[in-house]
């Protein structure tokens, strides 16, 4: 009796260590599948650079200069009119409306995580944020200023801004000038960085993103996502056609603005339907989608760029995972910037 307790004891000891390695074993391969995706992932993408400091007198003047309505031509409109801070970023329209009404021609991208992309503005004429800032206040549809000089004179007439300007730009011997009103509006929209949850799994934190999120970013890999959408932003660092398999885009979607993208500046026709390749990040949050707005869901648009670019249809199934992982790119809103 003794022998077959002692002999049972020993076979459930057995089946318990070869239950618990098993256990372990599995633990051991999803972990190992994690690392794997992270450093594929890292071959391709980058956690965002460090962003600007809130606090300088620069930041601190251009957070002012983004919100003034003053420097509009019906007073009204401000930079955060179509790049609201509490709505990341965007006004969720196709196209914004200027200081008369009238509607612009292209959507109106982001400014969060803009500092550090390659160029500005869909047609890629702006090399950098600062000179993009100039860009829609004296644009005769957008804020409608008539010149710099218009400008100028309203922050020469605030005594704030004599202050905030001699502090952000001590060296100047007089430092309200257009080109400084651009610096400092750029040096507040550096520190709109909305780090996520893609940023903590680049960094070795296997459990922050979902298996929904993990099959989705490996889906974009393996697809060809990553021909254009790259680096920290997974967009912002080239220009692309629209349309490059299968095109031109204006067949797949009821766009009647036909864009011809850079071409429109350079006058070029291998410039037709070129663009920046936009930023994925909090791309959840920012319908609608392209240049023209003219996508409202973000599945659609899934589907649209994968035939396009890629010539790729995918499936429902393989959308949903897509989207699933951009919904690791939405980060918080800085409340600074608030």
């Amino acid at each position: 009796m003794k022998n077959t307790i002692l002999f049972s004891l020993v076979f459930l000891l057995a089946i318990c260590i070869s239950s618990c390695t098993n256990q372990t074993s599995e633990k051991d391969t999803v972990s190992e599948a994690d690392k794997t995706l992270i450093e594929t992932a890292n071959r391709y993408f980058a956690t965002l650079p460090e962003p600007g400091d809130p606090n300088t007198p620069e930041a601190i003047l251009g957070k002012k200069l983004y919100y003034d309505t003053r420097l509009s031509a019906n007073g009204e409109m401000s930079c955060n009119t179509c790049h609201p801070i509490a709505n990341y970023g965007v006004d969720n329209l196709p196209t914004s409306p200027g200081h008369d009404g009238t509607l612009g021609t292209r959507n109106s991208p982001t400014t969060f995580n803009a500092w550090f992309h390659t160029t500005q503005f869909w047609d890629g004429r702006s090399p950098d944020l600062a000179d993009q800032a100039k860009g829609p206040v004296l644009n005769p549809i957008e804020m409608g200023m008539k010149s710099a000089e218009d400008v100028i004179a309203i922050m020469n007439a605030d005594e704030e801004y004599q202050q905030l300007f001699a502090e952000a730009f001590p060296e100047d011997e007089d430092p309200i000038t257009f080109d400084r009103f651009a610096d400092a509006v750029s040096a507040f929209e550096s520190t709109l960085a909305t780090p996520a949850a893609f940023d903590r799994f680049l960094s070795g934190v296997k459990d922050v993103m979902t298996d929904d999120q993990k099959e989705g970013l490996s889906l974009f890999i393996e697809t060809g996502c990553i021909a254009c959408h790259i680096g920290p932003g997974l967009g912002g660092t080239m220009m692309q056609r629209f349309g490059l398999i299968h095109g031109p885009y204006y067949d797949y979607t009821n766009s009647v603005l036909k864009d011809k993208g850079v071409a429109e500046v350079t006058g070029k026709e291998g410039d037709e339907f070129v663009f920046k390749t936009p930023s994925l990040r909090n791309i959840e949050k920012t319908a609608p989608y392209f240049h023209d707005g003219s996508t409202e869901s973000l599945h659609e648009a899934v589907k649209i760029m994968a035939y396009t670019q890629l010539g790729r249809e995918l499936s429902d199934v393989q959308t949903n995972k897509l989207v699933e992982f951009f919904k690791s790119l939405t980060g918080k809103i800085p409340e600074h910037a608030l």
